[in-house]
């Protein structure tokens, strides 16, 4: 890309948005990569009005097809409401079809409330400034120019379980500042292509699903995964990451992987 638009969308009425060519994936120029309609949902969830400040600490995005350019509208509604627990659930449509379904858990957080038993996490350094490689065989991937990438180990172009730190060049929303929660999911949703085992031109490894637990709002600029992938021999697998930002681990993602030969 030459030049990078401000943000992965524009808002264009009270929940509507337009995808910008940021949020282009390497399929297909008429596709979107899953991050950045993720992280719209998370951030729909996040400030869904709540009398007592909730966090999230925990969302599972349902990926229902591929995700179009085109306008979308986010819808959030009240699973299980409560003044200290509450599931939410919001709907990324596009056209009048659903594509994406996330379900959130908000909990109260109170500090001091209980004992802190921290997770033993090494936090990798953060690499000097490198330069961006491609996958090979991918010539058009705007989401990828569109965050900063730092590997710790591994790298794009190497398979297998890799530590990567990244941050937003941009805002998830024009006109918005971007959370710590929403860049997280920006990023983690590639948590499967960074811990890739098979080579990109000969297979095809689909997340149907994201689920992100955490135990502390992580915070940037810049975030972390580390990430591993398996894969059965019936074509079924996962990927596994433990996520992180520079004051340690914030907890932990999966992704259930659809494994087929292209």
């Amino acid at each position: 890309m030459n030049h990078l638009p401000t943000a992965f969308f524009c808002k264009t009425g009270d929940n509507q948005y337009q995808p910008t060519e940021a949020t282009i994936g390497p399929w297909s120029a008429k596709l979107q990569h899953g991050g950045p309609p993720s992280a719209l949902l998370a951030h729909a969830l996040r400030v869904y009005p709540s009398p007592n400040n909730l966090l999230v600490s925990r969302i599972t995005i349902e990926i229902l097809a591929p995700v179009p350019l085109t306008e979308c509208e986010i819808i959030v509604e009240p699973v299980r409401g409560g003044r200290r627990i509450e599931l939410l659930k919001a709907q990324y449509i596009s056209e009048g079809k659903v594509y994406l379904i996330a379900h959130a858990w908000r909990l109260e957080a109170l500090p001091g409330i209980s004992e802190a038993i921290h997770e033993p996490f090494t936090l990798p350094d953060l690499p000097d400034p490198q330069p961006l490689s491609w996958y090979a065989g991918i010539d058009y991937f705007p989401y990828l120019h569109a965050l900063e990438w730092r590997y710790s180990s591994g790298s794009f172009d190497q398979l297998g379980p890799a530590t990567v730190w990244a941050r937003p060049r941009i805002l998830l929303i024009e006109g918005h500042e971007i959370n710590g929660f929403e860049s997280l999911i920006l990023l983690i949703d590639s948590a499967n292509g960074i811990s890739a085992e098979l080579e990109f031109q000969k297979w095809s490894f689909v997340p149907v699903d994201m689920t992100v637990g955490l135990y502390r709002q992580p915070a940037g600029p810049w975030f972390g995964m580390s990430a591993r992938t398996v894969i059965e021999n019936n074509g079924i697998g996962q990927t596994t990451t433990t996520a992180f930002d520079q004051s340690g681990s914030v907890g932990h993602s999966m992704h259930t992987l659809f494994v087929r030969p292209r």
